[in-house]
C-alpha cells in the first residue's frame, strides 16, 4: 500500500511543479517578451511525469477489481 501512497504523493508535487513551471513561462514572457526556450519547455518533465503517474492512478481500481478485492 506504501507503493501507492507514493505514486499519489510524487503526482501531487509534480504538478505543484508544473504549476511553477507555467507560472514561470508566463512571468518570463511578460518581462521579457519572448522567453529563452528551456523557460518555454520546462514545464513539460513534469507534465509527462503527471500523465504517467496519473494514469497508473486512473487504472489501479480496474486492477484491483480484477483481481478480487473490492
Amino acid at each position: 500500500m506504501s507503493w501507492n501512497k507514493g505514486i499519489r504523493q510524487a503526482h501531487r508535487w509534480l504538478s505543484i511543479v508544473f504549476t511553477a513551471a507555467v507560472i514561470a513561462n508566463f512571468v518570463a514572457m511578460g518581462l521579457v517578451g519572448e522567453p529563452p526556450m528551456w523557460v518555454v519547455y520546462s514545464p513539460l518533465p513534469p507534465l509527462f511525469l503527471m500523465l504517467v503517474t496519473g494514469l497508473y492512478m486512473f487504472v489501479l481500481p480496474y486492477v484491483a477489481k480484477g483481481r478480487g478485492a473490492a
